[in-house]
């Protein structure tokens, strides 16, 4: 049977007193007196006090340790003594009280006196053990002080491990962003050269109109990716500038920038009640969606709606199947983007779902709590 720590408290609490009682009523010699007989009963139940006044427990056992009727009493307030009060002076003083009263006889007689000290056997049982109880006390204390030893180094390591990985981790985000900003960058700006050099060689209106949304959309980029860099530089610290960031009232603006067929069904009171984070996530459901659409499924009529119902912000984005022999583009994917959408609404506290339609269309759709935004 396990005992809880509550049961070990006290069992270790009552357990000697027990054995002390126990011993104050074994006894080969005379019967004892009433006298006696309390001074050993009191001597056994002194050792209820012994965590809390050890000295005084030692000093309230030392009539029965005397009398020979409570000698455990005694050398269990000793053992006390030796494990919580480690000052030499007083712990020896006390191991010397309980030698010679564990020694001297009772009643104390000459005789008595002479016919122990011509038997060194009594001599020996006394110090053995005092000698015994506080080489006890002592080694319990000290293991004690081990344990609390042992776990601060493990505590110490910890921390240290723990500064070890971020400063880790603080390299490869610096790394990262370097990486990031020489080759992202780097392309972006090449997009955006050419975007310029195709304005002006042409004279087509439409081409001079995408060639300025591609210049744009190529500046934005570069302005988003310099302050992600900057963030990923700084590990995310409160120093860095704090872009505003996307809200449901700039879906119009991405929906007219996505060069897609797009119905879109936006509540105004959606935009106007809910929380930041909550726009932020809804955005960017919609960007991914979008972004997708445009990558998987060229030419197909999109469906954005979003819909206040109670306490809670539902969001839809629906295509139907792309256009007859259209391509889909041959781009890039690490096919995190939806994986990233459910664990952003998922910590909001929302449901997230995403597949293929009857229709061979596709369907993404989010509900995101307004109240726990």
């Amino acid at each position: 049977m396990t005992l809880t720590p509550a049961q070990g408290r006290r069992l270790s609490l009552l357990g000697p007193v027990v054995l002390g009682l126990a011993d104050t009523f074994i006894s080969d010699g005379a019967p004892l007196t009433v006298l006696e007989r309390t001074l050993s009963v009191g001597a056994a139940l002194a050792l209820f006090a012994r965590l809390r006044m050890p000295v005084v427990t030692l000093l309230a056992t030392i009539p029965g340790l005397y009398m020979g009727t409570s000698w455990l009493a005694g050398l269990t307030a000793l053992y006390t003594v030796s494990r919580f009060r480690p000052n030499r002076l007083l712990l020896t003083s006390c191991a010397l009280l309980v030698i010679f009263a564990y020694y001297l006889p009772y009643p104390l007689e000459m005789a008595a006196v002479r016919d122990r000290n011509a038997h060194p056997v009594w001599v020996e049982s006394s110090l053995g053990a005092a000698i015994a109880a506080v080489a006890l006390g002592r080694a319990v204390a000290l293991r004690g002080e081990l344990a609390v030893r042992l776990r601060e180094l493990t505590e110490g390591r910890s921390r240290e491990d723990r500064l070890l990985a971020e400063q880790v981790l603080a390299t490869e985000r610096t790394q990262l962003a370097r990486e990031m900003h020489d080759v992202v960058a780097h392309q972006v700006s090449l997009i955006s050269l050419q975007a310029g050099a195709l304005r002006m060689s042409t004279v087509d209106p439409v081409a001079r109109e995408t060639a300025d949304t591609i210049r744009t959309l190529s500046v934005r980029t570069l302005d988003e990716l310099r302050h992600m860099v900057g963030v990923l530089r700084a590990g995310g610290a409160g120093s860095v500038e704090r872009r505003p960031q996307p809200r449901l009232s700039d879906l119009p603006r991405l929906i007219a920038e996505s060069a897609l067929e797009v119905d879109a069904d936006i509540c105004d009171q959606a935009c106007a009640s809910c929380p930041e984070g909550v726009e932020r996530a809804a955005y960017r459901i919609v960007q991914e969606a979008l972004t997708n659409v445009r990558k998987h499924a060229p030419g197909a009529k999109v469906r954005v709606c979003l819909r206040c119902e109670g306490n809670e912000l539902q969001v839809e984005i629906r295509n139907a199947a792309p256009l007859p022999g259209a391509a889909p583009l041959d781009l890039p994917s690490g096919g995190h983007g939806l994986i990233g959408l459910s664990e952003r609404v998922h910590l909001l506290g929302g449901f997230f779902s995403a597949g293929p339609d009857d229709a061979g269309g596709f369907v993404v759709g989010a509900t995101l709590p307004i109240a726990s935004g």
